[in-house]
């Protein structure tokens, strides 16, 4: 599973903040072994720019399943760690989901 974390200019993005990142994701999702081909993280800051607000980082993660169409999902929160944390659950029931449907077909 490829993981690509992307972030806007309002969020500083080092390797390190994208290598626990990807240990999280990896970690959440690797029961669902080769069937994510690659996921990819992207961080913002909704209003920046007003400097204040409570849940204004925001997580966007797509992954992509072998032979279907891509997931996306969502999650705004007052950190970017809970933000990510709230997109990854988010992400493994649409995961779980979408799988279900294909085992019961």
């Amino acid at each position: 599973m490829i993981i690509q974390v992307n972030t806007d200019n309002n969020i500083e993005g080092n390797s390190e903040l994208a290598q626990q990142f990807k240990t999280l994701l990896e970690n959440s999702l690797e029961r669902f072994g080769d069937k994510i081909t690659r996921v990819e993280v992207h961080l913002s800051d909704d209003n920046s720019d007003k400097k204040f607000g409570t849940e204004d980082k925001r997580c966007l993660l797509e992954a992509r399943l072998a032979g279907l169409q891509p997931l996306a999902v969502s999650h705004q929160a007052a950190t970017t760690e809970q933000a990510v944390d709230g997109a990854v659950d988010k992400l493994m029931r649409s995961i779980d989901a979408t799988l279900g449907k294909l085992d019961s077909q």
